[in-house]
């Protein structure tokens, strides 16, 4: 039996995705029909962004699942119209992606790379050498798929890492913690702090002022995540006040930043404009596939959103 699929994207991801995603379905061995105007009655599947034109799942009468194309899900978990199971993006290119962004930026923060690339005084010889990456302490708060990754690729650096989750978790040379104490003791020796948690009630303003001051003195903050995980206001006092030393911020409230953001004037901060990560086509289209063979074989979806949790 033919599998109706739905694209609900923007355009431009229908330009990028129609062939690389035909072409995984078909070497999964699904008889597919994708289309971006498929009747809502007749959808099996909705491969989805959540800024597409549909927002109300209602008239899906027979979806079996919703595909996000992101992997964050936080636009879709509280819609009460969406009654299937909901699926995020974990693909290699997405992971591998935001491995380079955080080692990068981690790099560049512990080897003081900003003082050279600016430039140095004419005649001055600055020789104070930073430490090696062993005496450098990184936290990454949440082990997720993304976390678990670069936590992974900061230790193979040679970094005495440790990382923060709601739920315990166990990566091999990182020391892991969970719970309300154990994210008190892992800000208390963040050198360095990347942030890659979700967006949910529970984590939003997780870095307020109690927190920044709770880091040692002169800390960098790396935040790849989400932009409501940390207190604007109380970032910037922090940075102003030597607390924080820099913090290097890809993800914001609002997108894109306003003009007349503080952010933008700062001296202690560093923006890029959420180009961090980015799912791509070919790898992702093989996931989406996979999770559509699952699902017409009958077996458990990848990757499945805990809709209470939130992620």
């Amino acid at each position: 039996m033919t599998v109706n699929i739905l694209f609900a994207a923007l355009p431009a991801r229908w330009a990028s995705y129609e062939a690389p995603l035909s072409q995984a379905l078909t070497e999964a061995g699904v008889d597919f029909d994708l289309r971006t105007d498929h009747a809502p009655e007749a959808v099996d599947y909705i491969v989805y962004a959540p800024n597409s034109a549909v927002q109300d799942f209602t008239p899906y009468s027979r979806l079996k699942a919703v595909l996000n194309l992101w992997a964050g899900v936080e636009n879709v978990t509280g819609n009460a119209t969406l009654k299937a199971p909901l699926a995020r993006m974990v693909d290699h290119g997405l992971t591998q992606g935001m491995v380079e962004w955080v080692t990068g930026n981690v790099l560049r923060h512990h080897l003081g790379l900003d003082r050279y690339i600016h430039g140095l005084e004419p005649g001055t010889w600055p020789q104070d050498f930073p430490p090696l990456a062993q005496d450098r302490r990184v936290a990454v708060l949440g082990l997720g798929e993304l976390g678990a990754a670069c936590a992974a690729a900061l230790r193979g650096l040679g970094f005495d890492v440790r990382g923060w989750s709601r739920s315990p978790k166990e990566l091999p040379g990182v020391l892991c913690r969970h719970g309300a104490e154990g994210l008190e003791q892992t800000l208390a020796e963040a050198d360095i702090l990347v942030l890659l948690l979700p967006d949910t009630p529970a984590t939003q303003n997780l870095l307020d002022a109690r927190a920044l001051a709770r880091m040692p003195k002169g800390a960098v903050i790396v935040n790849p995540g989400r932009g409501p995980l940390i207190d604007d206001t109380a970032l910037l006092a922090a940075l102003d006040a030597g607390q924080i030393g820099h913090a290097t911020l890809d993800v914001f409230r609002v997108e894109p930043l306003p003009k007349d953001h503080p952010f933008w004037a700062h001296p202690g901060v560093t923006i890029t404009p959420h180009i961090a990560s980015e799912t791509r086509a070919a790898t992702a289209s093989r996931v989406i596939a996979e999770n559509v063979r699952r699902g017409e074989a009958g077996e458990p979806f990848l990757f499945l959103v805990d809709r209470a949790a939130g992620y």
